[in-house]
């Protein structure tokens, strides 16, 4: 059941950005501290958006590198969505 719940909010995030299968998404006024997630069709992580230290889930180190050199060249962008989600 948790599953089916999850899935469903996994799909309701919006998609900040896509590296092949490796989805970078926020939820809208989620809990602290700032994080992104990262999604792939088997994989879930999340990870924080100051150090980029993971904070729950795992994924593989070869999307987890991926995700990280992108979410290193976008920070400042990342930072901005998440201010921006948590305005409403």
């Amino acid at each position: 059941m948790w599953c089916t719940i999850l899935s469903k909010a996994i799909l309701k995030m919006p998609t900040i950005a896509r590296i092949g299968k490796i989805l970078i998404r926020m939820f809208a006024d989620d809990h602290n501290p700032p994080h992104f997630h990262v999604v792939t069709p088997d994989y879930q992580a999340l990870i924080r958006i100051s150090d980029f230290s993971t904070i729950g889930g795992w994924v593989p180190s070869s999307i987890r590198q991926t995700a990280l050199q992108w979410a290193s060249q976008n920070k400042e962008r990342l930072e901005r969505e998440w201010d921006r989600l948590r305005e409403r």
